[in-house]
């Protein structure tokens, strides 16, 4: 009997998500004799370049045993959301398209996948002190190049959608925030792994 399979699609945050302590590890660990994790992760893209490369990054039923995974993640939001006069503007999607590229992402999923679960999953809270202090390129502003508050904004968008496509969301965004000093706690790890590449 073939394991059922769940595939996480998305950035960075996802495509590090088995480094010590990630998520997508965390989250094979748990599944481990239910299910395989199969990365998608693809470090600085945004929702407009993922649905470039969505038809060819997933296989057709027929290339995978016949089987449809269980479920599918979809974590994007924290490119589109940078701001577009700053030092990443070049990964910056307008908040409308953003949302346009999510229900495209999803539609294929399902016209892919009928039986296949989707989650939706917001962009995480940006720690704008920290993005200063740990630029990821070169940033001669002084000021961050993406801000909790437009990050709250991408996750309000990728919210309505999920509710709109009647998929599954994961609000990462809030959930992070309500958890005591979060910028140590849920964004450290993160961004010690980028300190050490």
């Amino acid at each position: 009997m073939m394991r059922r399979k769940i595939f996480l699609f998305g950035d960075s945050i996802t495509e590090e998500s088995f480094s010590d302590g990630g998520w997508g590890a965390s989250l094979a660990d748990l599944l481990r004799r239910k299910a395989d994790m199969v990365l998608r992760g693809y470090s600085g893209y945004n929702t407009r370049w993922a649905l470039k490369v969505v038809e060819r990054v997933f296989p057709v039923a027929e290339e995978d045993g016949g089987d449809s995974p269980a479920a599918v993640t979809v974590f994007f939001g924290a490119n589109d959301a940078c701001l577009p006069e700053r030092c990443s503007g070049f990964q910056h999607v307008p908040l409308h398209e953003y949302k346009q590229n999510l229900r495209s992402i999803v539609s294929f999923l399902k016209n892919r996948w009928p039986q296949t679960a989707i989650i939706l999953i917001t962009p995480p809270p940006i720690d704008e002190e920290a993005r200063l202090r740990y630029p990821y390129i070169e940033n001669t502003t002084g000021l961050p190049e993406r801000t909790n508050e437009v990050a709250g904004l991408y996750a309000k968008a990728c919210i309505a959608v999920a509710e709109e496509c009647q998929i599954s969301v994961t609000d990462l965004w809030s959930k992070m925030q309500q958890i005591p000093n979060w910028q140590t706690e849920c964004l450290w790890s993160y961004t010690k792994s980028y300190l050490h590449t």
